[in-house]
């Protein structure tokens, strides 16, 4: 039934609406394992990857056949600039999607009295952001029984970490979209719920510091994930292809080298997202 509440042609020509079913596709998540695993005493402690399951199962109709008509617009002799400007529209809808995810996640954050429902995200947030007092940081967010130790980083070795995770990230996508065209929105849907639940530690429980929250952690992370999105439809695009057997033919070819140029710029704006992260958003917080 979900997936009727709207199309890729429909998403494609109004992106924004994709805001609001990223927003209700995920706080059906949250609540669903706020009220049916959170009293659970082993699938409590994996609130936080429930959350986000139950997110990529809503969101995957919508993904695969967005791809599937990317995959179908790639037309042999087409110029690449041409099929990039095309392409604008589906990783536009991919973004409002994912920022409807991002707000959803930091409001329930907010709302919900315990952090169990994000407790693998606050862990992964303390490991990027206070690594040298990870134990502490899991702690102070309500997440109990953590212990591990990471050394103190320099900027530059913050850089380093930070983009090489993100290409770590990156690779994953790439590969979920190969094997699975429309799987990559697990690892998206992922770093959705990392950010939202990083927003709503910022915020400290206090909905009215939500935007400035937003700004916050979307100076660095509207490119990062743009880069993300644009490798999940360039391996999904070859993906869609070898399913409707496409291989070897003048129509693959082309779409492959779409999707070389895709994840080319999906780096360089990587690379630019790292920077921003280490370098520019704590000049302003």
């Amino acid at each position: 039934m979900l997936e009727m509440v709207i199309n890729p042609k429909k998403a494609e020509r109004h992106p924004w609406e994709m805001f609001f079913i990223g927003a209700l596709y995920s706080s059906l998540a949250v609540l669903l394992v706020r009220l049916v695993f959170a009293k659970d005493a082993v699938l409590a402690e994996s609130g936080g990857v429930l959350v986000v399951t139950l997110t990529v199962l809503f969101s995957l109709p919508f993904m695969y056949y967005t791809l599937k008509l990317e995959e179908s617009k790639v037309i042999p002799g087409q110029g690449t600039w041409a099929l990039l400007r095309e392409h604008k529209r589906a990783l536009s809808a991919f973004l409002w999607l994912f920022i409807g995810f991002t707000v959803a996640y930091a409001f329930w954050y907010n709302i919900l009295p315990t952090t169990e429902s994000f407790r693998q995200q606050i862990e992964t947030y303390c490991m990027i952001n206070r690594p040298a007092n990870f134990d502490a940081c899991v702690r102070q967010y309500g997440i109990k029984d953590v212990t591990t130790t990471t050394p103190f980083l320099t900027n530059t070795e913050r850089l380093f970490l930070i983009f090489t995770n993100n290409m770590y990230v990156l690779l994953f996508t790439l590969i979920f979209s190969l094997i699975f065209g429309a799987g990559a929105i697990f690892i998206l849907a992922w770093n959705a719920s990392v950010i939202g639940a990083a927003m709503g530690i910022f915020s400290n429980f206090k909905l009215s510091a939500l935007p400035l929250s937003f700004l916050r952690f979307f100076i660095h992370g509207l490119p990062e994930i743009a880069a993300y999105f644009t490798v999940a439809l360039a391996g999904g695009m070859v993906s869609v292809a070898v399913i409707k057997h496409e291989f070897g033919t003048e129509k693959f070819w082309e779409v492959l080298q779409d999707s070389l140029n895709l994840i080319i710029i999906a780096v360089i704006t990587l690379v630019i997202a790292a920077f921003l992260e280490v370098f520019v958003t704590p000049l302003f917080f």
